[in-house]
This record gives structure tokens, sequence and C-alpha cells, in this order.
């Protein structure tokens, strides 16, 4: 697996997270990749891990090289002084198309692994703003000022509008060229229609952080192909061709 690197110093270490990775070792099956210690080889080093993405979602991370970055990175993660954006695929028309969430997320009582926005929760807060809206989904471009668990999965769910093939708080459905396509056949050489999205629409885009010697540091990942692909048949067919 080739992981990519955004941006590299003495310091930090910020890659291109691939989307089905874990950022860590799974707990119960050790044999599984998992994308610190990819990094770890790339970098011939140890590293050390600041913040997680989720597993299916993509995008920029960064880790440290040594034990004074990570402190210090740990800290900016913590008070929320890191800037994290994100774009994603929504199903429905968002309205309005620009605003801010502010839905306390806790544990959901009986689910293991999902949240939901209740009142006792933690604070969370996401800015979102559509970027591109067709009849049956948006692209949508997300700024989280705290970093819950699924926060932006959550928060989108809250306001009927989960993300694209999201299992867990969508319909988990993945994005099918028929789903846009209103005279869709398939080609004589497939027996199924293969979808252009099976995974969770989320990638971190965008990051940016102060470094302790007041280096600004700005690491962009665009749009990965799965997403992109999506991104250009609804641009062609979503007008009802």
């Amino acid at each position: 697996m080739t992981i990519e690197t955004l941006y590299e110093d003495d310091d930090l270490l910020i890659v291109n997270k691939p989307a089905g990775v874990l950022v860590i070792p799974d707990r119960f099956d050790a044999t599984i990749a998992s994308l610190n210690k990819l990094v770890e080889a790339k970098a011939g080093q140890k590293i050390w891990v600041v913040h997680r993405l989720d597993r299916e979602t993509s995008g920029v991370i960064c880790f440290a090289k040594n034990e004074a970055a990570h402190r210090y990175l740990s800290i900016q993660f913590q008070e929320h002084a890191v800037g994290k954006f994100y774009a994603g695929l929504v199903i429905g028309i968002v309205n309005p198309p620009e605003g801010r969430i502010e839905g306390a997320i806790a544990e959901h009582p009986a689910v293991n692994g999902k949240m939901i926005v209740a009142k006792k929760g933690k604070l969370a807060v996401t800015d979102y703003k559509v970027v591109e809206q067709w009849p049956l989904y948006g692209l949508v471009q997300f700024q989280i000022h705290t970093g819950r668990t699924h926060q932006i999965r959550v928060h989108m769910q809250s306001i009927g509008h989960p993300l694209v093939c999201d299992d867990l708080y969508g319909d988990g459905k993945p994005f099918m060229l028929s789903n846009i396509k209103r005279k869709y056949h398939l080609s004589g050489k497939d027996e199924a229609e293969r979808p252009l999205l099976n995974r969770l629409a989320l990638h971190a885009y965008r990051l940016q952080l102060v470094k302790e010697d007041g280096k600004e540091i700005i690491a962009e990942a665009p749009l990965p192909k799965d997403i992109g692909a999506c991104v250009k048949q609804l641009n062609k067919w979503a007008g009802g061709s």
C-alpha cells in the first residue's frame, strides 16, 4: 500500500490516509495492517499518533516524530486549536445550505460504538457549507471545532442528511450510477452493477496547525478518486438526462 506524504519535517509527518485503513492496530486482530505501522515503516523510525480518522474516512492525518512534538500537538488538538476541514457526500437537499450545528454528543445507550445527539453529552460544534447540490445528493464542506467520535456523521444525521454509504447513521447503501441515471442499462460484459462508491463518503481535505516555533503548517489532500467519480457522474446525470 502506497502512503502519500503531504508534509514532513523533523517533528511532523503528515500523510494522505487511504480509506479502509485503521489508524492504530485492531485490538482483536494484530494481523490487520494499521496506518501508524505503515507510516513507521515508510519513515524508518518510531512515530506517535496525534489524532485519528474513522477507518473508512480518507484524507489528511498528522503524526509526531518525537515525544516533544507529540506532547505539544496533543495539547493543540485537545484545546481545539487545529483547523480540521472535511468534505462529504450527503443524502438529500440541505436547507439552509450553510450553517452551524451545536449538538452535544453522547454514547448510544443501547448500541455499542454508536453515538447520538443528547443534552447530557459533550459539546460538539460543526460548521457546514454546501458547495454543490443535486436533486438527491449534496457535496458539503465541514469544519469541526471539537473532536467528538463520529461528530460529522452524527450531526448530519441529526438534521436529516446522513452521509452516503454510512451503515451506522444512514442506510449504508452504496452509491450506484443507476441511482441518478434514469435510463441506466448494464453493459453486456457485466452481470451486476458495480458501485461507484462503497465506503463512507467522508474525506479530510485540509489540516491547519501552528507548530511550537510559530510556523504555520497547512496540508491538503484533494478529493479521492471514488468520491470524485461520484461528483463527476452527479454533474453529468443529476439534471435528469
